[in-house]
């Protein structure tokens, strides 16, 4: 089979969307033949790799937009625009391929945002569309109780994703898919609403034997004040301020607790005004922007509980981190967060309220404080988690069941995808 994989982000070793596109491409390259259209960006570290390891069945194809469209992804509102005009150069790029090769399937994997276009859904072959996230917001009960910058960002985003819905590439791309995959339930609402056919929830992150492997090195933490962690840009969305106003509840209760804060961000001065008014800034600690993952994952294992109160979130890969530390987290019961969490690995917690969730999710940290052991069965019940559900090669495994089905289903026209996720321990 040949597959057409349309990674916008892709390059090993630096995280994020970039990983998502990179392992998707590793995994593809183990049963097909996978030619991956890539921004130009990530040519060096992609050619580093491949000076050590070789890939047979994988092609590179690297694509950039004319000079003077690099300025766009300098500011903040450019970003968007260059993906778009991206996106319509790797349709031409793709179709130029797909003349002289002849694709069974094309599969879109980054950028993962449900209401922005992937214009490859124009070429005549099966379409794969994500896994996308996006759909994901806030309970109204939250909306305001940010900064105001806070609130202007997520309202501007509100309007974005809502504009992108109206767009006519983005509605094809949602009817042409033979399947779209959803990071979360609430996206998945959405594609359906656009027109998709066929919607599965299916986890956008995954993690290889070598990073569970190395995760697994990092001891679990014994002894010391009890110790909490936050790690995120500094972003609204994350939640931060209802983490600093429940820290602040347990810190009246036991004083020797402290609060670690990981990234920088543009809620950071108004996270540390915050901290100063509930009287726990020498107990909380921001640490900004470490200059390596592996820094992170130090920090990480330096705490006993990953606290990650995400208001909306496509997946929030460092509760996937955490657990496979070996660490409990307490989250909220939202979008990707919750469908990671059990009731064995962590704790969730209802989207009820402002003040009930503050209250609920102090509940939770003094639990895990109170009963040292209760977070190491959970730690434990974590790896386990990840290693069962969340790996890199139970997901190739799914995708090419996935591929299987949708090229047998575009032939007989109307026979339905049947695959669904069940992934095994690899």
């Amino acid at each position: 089979m040949k597959v057409l994989l349309s990674a916008y982000y892709c390059e090993p070793g630096i995280g994020g969307e970039a990983a998502v596109g990179w392992n998707w491409a590793l995994q593809i390259h183990r049963f097909c033949d996978v030619w991956v259209l890539t921004q130009e960006a990530g040519h060096r570290g992609i050619e580093a790799f491949l000076a050590r390891e070789s890939l047979p069945r994988a092609r590179f194809v690297y694509l950039d937009l004319p000079p003077w469209a690099a300025f766009l992804n300098k500011v903040g509102w450019g970003a968007p625009l260059h993906y778009y005009l991206w996106q319509l150069a790797a349709y031409f790029a793709g179709r130029r391929l797909h003349r002289r090769i002849g694709f069974d399937l094309v599969h879109h994997v980054t950028m993962g945002r449900y209401w922005m276009p992937s214009f490859l859904a124009l070429l005549p072959i099966p379409f794969i569309w994500g896994p996308v996230g996006g759909g994901e917001s806030a309970p109204r009960a939250f909306c305001w109780t940010s900064s105001l910058r806070g609130n202007i960002f997520e309202l501007a985003r509100d309007v974005a994703r809502k504009m992108g819905e109206c767009d006519p590439f983005v509605r094809h791309a949602a009817r042409k898919a033979t399947l779209a995959l959803a990071t979360t339930e609430q996206t998945a609402a959405r594609l359906r609403i656009l027109g998709a056919r066929d919607v599965m929830v299916h986890p956008q992150f995954g993690m290889t034997r070598e990073e569970r492997r190395s995760f697994r090195l990092l001891p679990i933490r014994r002894q010391g004040a009890f110790r909490l962690i936050s790690i995120g840009r500094l972003v609204p969305m994350k939640g931060f301020h209802l983490g600093l106003r429940a820290f602040a509840r347990v810190h009246a209760i036991y004083p020797d607790c402290e609060y670690w804060i990981i990234n920088e961000g543009p809620e950071m001065n108004h996270l540390k005004a915050l901290a100063r008014r509930l009287g726990v800034e020498n107990k909380v600690t921001f640490w900004g922007r470490l200059p390596t993952l592996q820094e992170v994952y130090r920090k990480l294992a330096n705490c006993d509980v990953l606290l990650h109160p995400a208001l909306h979130e496509a997946f929030g890969n460092v509760c996937l981190e955490a657990m496979a530390i070996g660490r409990p987290v307490i989250c909220l019961d939202l979008g990707g967060p919750a469908l990671q969490v059990t009731e064995e690995t962590g704790i969730k917690v209802k989207a009820s309220t402002l003040d009930e969730v503050v209250a609920d999710l102090a509940k939770a940290i003094l639990r895990l404080a109170e009963d040292p052991e209760l977070g190491v069965r959970m730690g434990e019940a974590s790896r386990q988690r990840v290693k069962e559900h969340f790996g890199w090669v139970s997901k190739g495994d799914f995708m090419s069941r996935i591929y299987e089905s949708a090229v047998k289903r575009e032939s007989s026209q109307g026979h339905e995808v049947t695959i669904r996720w069940g992934q095994k321990a690899d």
